[in-house]
């Protein structure tokens, strides 16, 4: 692979979109502080909380021009809506709905649903995923030492991709504990067209089937989910632990193109250490057997772990991650509008590292990583995050935006 410089555009498109969401905010905070000269200040505030009180459903929705290291300068638009499922229940937890959509000036779209909904006082929730893509990506064998050494350009890795995933999780709480158990269901479709001419010649995609046509597979799953979650606010979460143990099966009984299975463990920690100060930790592990399909191994790096590597640029049977992170809001008297905008603003920093390998128990591949961010409030609780992140293995700074917490 190739060292990737972090060039000016992406600063500058990074930028834009930054004042872009803080123009919002403060739109919105001047709205709501605004009085006129026949309405007391006090009054309109009062009023003011008396409707937020009663209003279950909120939103907010951010746009314009971005950039992301997979899918270089897009258009996109991010949509976060919260609210309770039965709203005369204040203590309920709020169901989170972030969307985001983006168009890439390079052709293609990506739109992403990830749903938390939580029902009943939180005895029953549905969690998932839910994507579609049609865009160019890139592919770089299988294994270490091919995806290290791989060079990413239009004649290599370059490829059309296109597909569809509809994953479901339904999870039930187990009497009066923490703990959840559940089954889910994944659904997708994999279609790849235009390879590049040598990807076509790549030993790992020649062996799982590719041609100079292209690849395609589909995959039906079905798995069960068993999670510990004390977390204050999953989307956000200040303090408590998530531990997630989850299996599941594709089989050709199902309609699936393979045989093949997958077992996940995540770990993750927060704790407390200030005022809206926040220090946590993840392990995670995901491994796949059997025959698996190109497009289903393991990845190593992604916007929501090791914050640096490209989409599938590491992959292979087996990826685990160990990662910690510290986050930070700037806590101010909110008196005048320059401290209720920077009541808004936080920081956060990072370091970890992922490991790889074809099975469980032999690791090939060491894979560092630290970045920093940008954390903006849009709702309580509710984050925009901007991040830097580094890859110390083919030294390269990546940028990323993206609605909620990475983990």
């Amino acid at each position: 692979m190739q060292p990737h410089s972090y060039d000016m555009k992406r600063y500058i498109l990074g930028i834009f979109t930054l004042i872009l969401i803080l123009t919002t905010v403060s739109a919105q905070e001047q709205t709501v502080t605004a009085t006129n000269d026949t309405t007391p200040a006090l009054t309109k505030k009062e009023l003011r909380k008396q409707r937020v009180a009663r209003r279950n459903f909120h939103y907010n929705i951010l746009g314009g021009p971005s950039y992301t290291p997979d899918f270089g300068a897009l258009v996109g638009g991010s949509a976060l809506m919260t609210f309770r499922m039965n709203p005369s229940d204040t203590t309920q937890l709020r169901s989170v709905l972030p969307m985001s959509i983006a168009y890439m000036f390079k052709g293609g779209v990506n739109l992403m649903v990830k749903p938390q909904l939580f029902f009943k006082g939180d005895r029953f929730r549905i969690f998932g995923k839910f994507v579609y893509k049609n865009t160019e990506d890139n592919f770089y064998g299988i294994g270490y030492s091919t995806n290290k050494n791989y060079v990413r350009s239009d004649s290599t890795s370059k490829y059309r991709y296109s597909g569809i995933q509809i994953n479901p999780w339904f999870l039930f709480r187990l009497g009066e504990s923490n703990v959840f158990a559940g089954p889910q269901v994944d659904i997708n479709y994999d279609k790849i067209t235009d390879p590049a001419k040598h990807l076509i010649e790549e030993p790992d995609y020649m062996a799982a089937g590719g041609t100079a046509n292209g690849y395609k597979n589909f995959n039906s799953g079905l798995g069960f989910l068993l999670t510990y979650d004390s977390r204050d606010i999953p989307a956000n979460a200040y303090k408590g632990v998530y531990l997630d143990f989850r299996g599941m099966m594709y089989s050709k009984a199902f309609g699936s193109d393979n045989n093949f299975y997958r077992l996940e463990l995540d770990y993750r920690q927060y704790k407390s250490v200030g005022h809206r100060k926040v220090f946590a930790w993840t392990a995670q592990s995901k491994n796949v057997f059997g025959n698996v399909p190109l497009t289903q191994y393991s990845l190593t790096g992604t916007p929501f772990d090791l914050r640096g590597y490209y989409m599938g640029q590491y992959r292979d049977k087996s990826s685990h991650v160990v990662m910690a992170e510290y986050r930070q809001m700037i806590n101010t008297d909110r008196g005048n509008w320059m401290k209720r905008l920077l009541h808004h603003i936080g920081f956060v920093a990072w370091t970890g590292c992922g490991f790889m390998g074809p099975t469980m128990g032999k690791i090939e591949g060491v894979l560092p990583n630290y970045g920093v961010g940008l954390r903006i409030e849009v709702q309580p609780r509710m984050n925009v995050r901007l991040d830097l992140g580094k890859n110390t293995v083919n030294k390269q700074t990546l940028f990323y935006f993206n609605m909620t917490e990475a983990f």
